[in-house]
Formats: structure tokens, sequence, C-alpha cells
């Protein structure tokens, strides 16, 4: 095993187990928020539902290594939908508690996504076969 392997796998799991968490919190509110902000942007607000596999499905894909570099792009384009859908109005704010960044955590979470899906998921991952899209 190589350390770059393990540094992916440090990746998945940060990613995959602080996203989850995001997910969960969701099924326990229930869907109407999402669906409200994407009916409110002009969307069919069904397309809501899309937020769980971004944030319940992928994420475990990611913790396990299966399909990883589409499960990270998902995350990736979930963090872009939930930026343009429920934070634009932060992108050029700073948080006044902290001082830092107000998308800060939406920035970690797509770039660590992105970075995943351009790794790949290391030799750690269940079903260890290979191919671009492992």
């Amino acid at each position: 095993m190589r350390t770059d392997d393990l540094g992916k796998l440090l990746l998945r799991l940060t990613l995959g187990g602080l996203m989850i968490f995001h997910g969960i919190a969701k099924v326990i509110k229930g869907p109407a928020a999402i669906k409200g902000m994407v009916a409110a942007a002009g969307f069919p607000e069904q397309l809501g539902y899309l937020v769980y596999f971004g944030e319940l499905v992928a994420p475990l894909l990611l913790i396990v290594g299966v399909l990883t570099r589409p499960a990270a792009l998902v995350i990736a384009i979930n963090m872009v939908v939930a930026v343009l859908l429920a934070h634009s109005k932060q992108l050029f704010t700073l948080n006044p508690a902290s001082g830092g960044w107000a998308l800060e955590l939406q920035a970690f979470f797509l770039f660590t996504a992105l970075a995943i899906a351009l790794l790949g998921p290391g030799s750690i991952r269940f079903g260890r076969r290979g191919g671009f899209w492992a």
C-alpha cells in the first residue's frame, strides 16, 4: 500500500463522511424547502429530489470506493447547483463571525470532489475493479 492510496482514501472518507450528514439532515427535514428553491428558480420541483442522490447516494459510493469518479462529479455538480440556488448572494461576501469566505464549506466540497474525480479512488476500495470510472 502506498501513501498516495491512503491520501485518496482520506479524501474519499472526509468528503463522503461530511457530505452524508447534509443528506441525512435533508431526509429528516423533508423535501419541501429544496423543492421550493428548485421551483422558485423555474425548474420542476421534482428535480429537488436529486439532492438526495448528491448528498446520500454519491457520498456512500465515495466512502466504499465504488463508481468513485462519477460519484465525485455528482457531488461537484450538486455543489454548483447549491451555490447557484441557495448561496449566490454570498459569492463575494465574508462570514462576519469567522472572517472567512462565506462559501468556504461549499468550495471545500466542490474542489475536493473535483480532486477525487481527477485522482480516482486509489487501491483501498471495495470491488477493486480498474478502469477510468472506478
